[in-house]
């Protein structure tokens, strides 16, 4: 530091903050929303945190100052997340999958038109058509839709009782055996699952659509009271996801079947209800996927809070999202499997 002037020293002192607490966010998704839901908020920095640390290696790296370890040693010892955060291509091309799968939240085919188009039903049904996954499953499904999708002789669809019920559906090329909905206490949210035949063996899918915060992403300013209310809502979103995850987590782990789960988790992959839903399952984009991931439209920040993730004896081909698509404010994403014989 005696070797620094004062601006070096200034920017060193804000380095270290924010190298310490990129190392105590990696431990956040261990921490119970329940237990510090505070701290679970701040989950949804570590991305911000990354990138800040990064800039401060490349900072030290030009002035060719050692400080440059601080950071670097940092973003080491949190490897898997920094790698998470963003992938260089890493397809698994494959010319005989056994079949595929696609995820997205529609927002209720724009029925409400956020997105000043009133053509979005048919733009989405042709994308679905182009595509043509095996299994479809949709979050924010609205049942009253003119969209068939004929493709799908099979399907299950949550019975909705409420327009301010969050609706899923799962359709299939594939005969499904069995289907039901699994319930979250308190909330208009929930999940399904249905048990699908892929050539001789049975893959239990789950669709879910964890709690919502409700809050605009596309808001511009917050003064100190609208901070406080939004950081309290976070809160206590992430603190019912806690609930939701884990009842889905023990649902998985009593499943008689290889599993494959997708949906919208309104979370990131640094946070507690990631890891518990995740288990030692596979996240299909760590797998294949490139970039960022991007699968939510947010102004300031490429989040990926949609996922599909399955069991290791399913292996993990081609991964795609379509962060080109405005028909929703998610993306969908696209993946396609092996069934090892």
């Amino acid at each position: 530091m005696k070797n620094l002037n004062f601006i070096d020293k200034l920017v060193f002192l804000i380095n270290s903050v924010v190298a310490l607490l990129l190392l105590l966010s990696y431990g956040l998704s261990y921490v119970p929303p329940k237990t510090f839901s505070f701290l679970s908020v701040l989950s949804l920095s570590v991305p911000v945190l990354i990138i800040l640390n990064m800039a401060f290696a490349i900072y030290w790296l030009i002035k060719l100052k050692k400080q440059l370890l601080l950071s670097v040693l940092v973003l080491g010892l949190g490897y898997n997340y920094v790698v998470s955060f963003y992938k260089f291509s890493s397809q698994t091309q494959v010319s005989d999958f056994s079949f595929s799968m696609m995820s997205y939240n529609v927002r209720l085919f724009n029925l409400y038109n956020s997105i000043k188009d009133d053509h979005i039903p048919e733009k989405i049904e042709n994308f679905i058509l182009d595509k043509s996954p095996s299994i479809l499953c949709f979050q924010e499904y609205d049942s009253d839709t003119s969209l068939k999708f004929e493709l799908y002789p099979y399907s299950y669809i949550t019975a909705n009782s409420s327009r301010y019920t969050s609706e899923l559906a799962i359709f299939s090329k594939h005969k499904i055996l069995n289907s039901a909905t699994i319930e979250f206490p308190k909330s208009s949210n929930n999940a399904i699952f249905s048990d699908v035949i892929v050539k001789t063996d049975t893959i239990r899918v789950y669709n879910l659509h964890l709690q919502s915060s409700g809050i605009d992403p596309n808001v511009e300013t917050l003064d100190s009271e609208q901070s406080n209310r939004l950081i309290n809502r976070l809160a206590a979103t992430f603190t019912a996801q806690q609930d939701q995850a884990e009842l889905v987590a023990s649902h998985i782990s009593n499943s008689p079947y290889k599993v494959i789960l997708c949906g919208d988790f309104n979370n990131t992959i640094y946070s507690y209800v990631y890891r518990i839903i995740k288990g030692d399952m596979l996240d299909a984009f760590e797998e294949s996927g490139s970039g960022f991931g991007r699968t939510f439209i947010f102004k300031y920040f490429p989040f990926r809070i949609d996922f599909i993730l399955a069991n290791a004896q399913i292996k993990v081909g081609k991964f795609s999202s379509f962060p080109e698509l405005p028909y929703s404010d998610h993306f969908p994403i696209f993946t396609e499997f092996i069934l090892e014989d």
